[in-house]
């Protein structure tokens, strides 16, 4: 298994749904039991061997330059996005930042605790960069009480995605973490555009893979989640909540 030694965090949205919390605070600055979504994932990041993270960022950039800066154990890179370019679209102007190896790319309000093995090695342990273009974390729609939604993703035993059929409800959850090669983007539309239309691309070819997290993972997408992100965590104790 390779480790990654390399990561991009998008950083640059305007977090609308989680308003009024993210009306003056970039949405991975907010806190959950005490710390920024933000360090959390640069603390799983460095654990896992990442040495140097690429940012995106455009809302609220003076605040994410100024927590980015508190980092002495990773060697941080900005892309500044004077024009929003969604999940596809941020990546593609990083390229040249990132480099030609696989890579890490974690949405900037992505929260986890890992189970058994932590979730970006299990990521690095299932990719093949000959097979593979990415290969995607997952998560239990089931587990989460709040959605209602009908779920990202349906997987065979070997972790192949498709996605769901006409009026049908599928298991799993982007998770907002994956390991990607670069290949992924090859051919890739100028500006903004969603990484799914990437995944779609690659799930036609076979490309794709997905591994379902084996630990918390909680979606953060209103005021509300992050008060039951709290309680839930209220008497569990993270690996990485402290580290630096």
């Amino acid at each position: 298994m390779t480790r990654p030694r390399v990561a991009m965090v998008l950083a640059a949205g305007l977090g609308t749904r989680m308003r009024p919390l993210t009306t003056t605070t970039a949405k991975p600055l907010l806190p959950v039991a005490g710390r920024s979504l933000l360090h959390r994932i640069l603390d799983h990041l460095a654990r896992a061997g990442v040495e140097r993270v690429v940012v995106n960022t455009h809302w609220q950039r003076e605040a994410v330059r100024t927590a980015l800066a508190e980092r002495r154990d990773l060697d941080i890179v900005e892309s500044h996005e004077e024009t929003l370019l969604d999940t596809g679209g941020a990546v593609v102007k990083a390229l040249p930042l990132v480099g030609e190896a696989p890579f890490y790319i974690v949405n900037g309000d992505a929260f986890w605790l890992d189970g058994a093995s932590p979730a970006l090695l299990r990521l690095a342990g299932a990719f093949d960069p000959v097979r593979l273009d990415a290969v995607l974390l997952v998560y239990r729609a089931a587990f989460l009480p709040r959605y209602t939604g009908f779920g990202d993703f349906a997987l065979d035993p070997w972790g192949r995605v498709r996605r769901p059929r006409e009026r049908e409800i599928v298991p799993y959850l982007y998770a907002g973490v994956q390991l990607a090669s670069p290949s992924l983007f090859a051919h890739a539309p100028e500006g903004p555009f969603s990484a799914n239309l990437l995944w779609d691309r690659a799930i036609a070819a076979d490309r794709l893979r997905a591994v379902v997290h084996d630990g918390m993972w909680l979606h953060l997408s209103t005021p509300e989640d992050i008060a039951d992100a709290e309680q839930a965590l209220a008497g569990r104790v993270s690996a990485f909540a402290h580290a630096r």
